[in-house]
C-alpha cells in the first residue's frame, strides 16, 4: 500500500511540474506582428584627416637663416618666432646712418648757436635781415637732415627686426623645407603650419551625392579598426562641397578628439547612404538549428510552424536589438517566442 501512495504522489508531483512548466511557457509566449520598417543603410568608407586652415610661415626679407627653432610636428604658437633671418648689409647701413645722425647732430647744434648770435647781433642792428633769414634756413635745412637720417635708420632697423619669422596661426608644424645658413629670398615659406583643428575628409562615388546633407550623423572607427562595432564614436557633416570633380564629392565632418591623429592619416567611417523599407523583427525570435535560422509563426488555422528565414543586419532600435530579415516572412505574419 505504501508503493502504491509513493507511486500515485509521483505522479501527483510529475502532473504538478508539468502544468507549471506548460503556464511558464504559455506565459513568457508573446506574438510580434511583421511590418515593413524605413531604415537607414549606412555606408562604410575612408575618409582622411585634414586641418581646417594650413598656412605658410614666409620671409619678409631676404637674407641668411641664423636661427630655426622648429621642426616637423613642432606646436607653436600664433605670433612665435619661429625663424631668424639677417641681412649682414643691413648692419652696415644702420652703422653708417649712426654716423650720418651723429654728424647732422653736430650741424645742427653749430647752427643753433649761430642762429641765436645773429639774433642777438640783428637785435642791437649790428647785423641785417638777410644774414638773419640766411642761417635761419640753414638751420631748418640741417634739422629736416637730422630728421630725414633718423628716419631712413628707422626703416633699416624695421628691416632688421622683419627678419623675425612669425607663426601666422597657432597649430603644428607639417614642413620645415629650410635649415640654419639657407639663404631665402623675401616671400619664400620657412614653415607650413596646421591649425590644430582637424576635420575628416571624405570622398564618394557622385551615386552618393544626393545622399549627403549638413548635419549627416557619421559614425568613426578607432584608429586601425574596422567600422563595424567599434564605431562608437559620432560626429556630423559639416560641409558637402556643390563640385563633383573625377565622379567624386567631397564632404567634410567634424569629430570631437582628432588631435592625436596624423594630417593624412586614413580613418574608417560609416555614413548614410539612403533609406529604405525592411522587415524588422526583435532578436531574440529568431533561433538557429543545424546552421539554418528559423522563426516560429502562427498560421491561419491557429497552429503553429517553424519558418526558414534568411537574416541581415542587427540594429538596435530605441534600446531594443532589432534583425533585419531579408526572406521567410511577409507584412501580417504574427511572430511567436520560440
Amino acid at each position: 500500500m505504501r508503493k502504491a501512495l509513493n507511486k500515485r504522489g509521483v505522479s501527483v508531483l510529475s502532473a504538478c511540474l508539468f502544468a507549471l512548466t506548460t503556464t511558464a511557457l504559455v506565459s513568457g509566449a508573446h506574438g510580434f506582428t511583421v511590418k515593413q520598417t524605413t531604415i537607414e543603410d549606412r555606408k562604410a568608407v575612408y575618409a582622411t584627416v585634414q586641418s581646417t586652415d594650413s598656412l605658410s610661415a614666409r620671409v619678409r626679407t631676404s637674407g641668411t637663416i641664423t636661427e630655426l627653432s622648429v621642426t616637423e610636428g613642432s606646436f607653436v604658437e600664433a605670433g612665435e618666432t619661429i625663424a631668424l633671418v639677417q641681412d649682414p648689409k643691413l648692419k652696415l647701413q644702420i652703422e653708417a646712418l649712426d654716423a650720418q645722425i651723429n654728424a647732422a647732430e653736430r650741424q645742427v647744434d653749430n647752427l643753433q648757436i649761430s642762429k641765436e648770435r645773429a639774433e642777438q647781433l640783428f637785435a642791437k642792428g649790428s647785423t641785417t635781415k638777410a644774414n638773419l633769414d640766411q642761417i635761419n634756413t640753414n638751420y631748418d635745412v640741417a634739422v629736416s637732415n637730422l630728421e630725414a637720417a633718423r628716419a631712413q635708420k628707422a626703416v633699416v632697423v624695421r628691416q632688421q627686426e622683419e627678419g623675425a619669422v612669425l607663426a601666422p596661426q597657432a597649430g603644428r608644424v607639417l614642413d620645415v623645407p629650410v635649415t640654419v645658413g639657407s639663404v631665402v629670398m623675401t616671400g619664400e615659406a620657412v614653415a607650413t603650419i596646421a591649425k590644430d583643428n582637424y576635420i575628416l575628409r571624405i570622398s564618394l562615388p557622385e551615386r552618393h551625392a544626393q545622399f549627403l546633407k549638413k548635419g549627416d550623423k557619421v559614425e568613426l572607427a578607432g584608429r586601425g579598426l574596422n567600422c563595424n562595432e567599434t564605431c562608437n564614436r559620432t560626429g556630423e557633416i559639416a560641409k558637402v562641397y556643390p563640385e563633383i570633380a573625377e565622379g567624386r564629392v567631397l564632404a567634410d565632418a567634424t569629430v570631437d578628439g582628432l588631435g592625436d591623429y596624423f594630417v593624412g592619416e586614413r580613418i574608417q567611417v560609416r555614413i548614410g547612404a539612403g533609406s529604405r523599407m525592411a522587415y524588422l523583427v526583435p532578436h531574440d525570435l529568431v533561433f538557429t538549428r543545424f546552421g539554418i535560422d528559423f522563426v516560429r509563426a502562427k498560421t491561419s488555422d491557429g497552429k503553429e510552424a517553424e519558418i526558414a528565414v534568411q537574416i541581415g543586419q542587427v540594429y538596435n532600435l530605441d534600446g531594443q536589438d532589432m534583425i533585419e530579415i531579408l526572406t521567410g516572412i511577409m507584412p501580417g505574419d504574427e511572430l511567436i517566442q520560440p
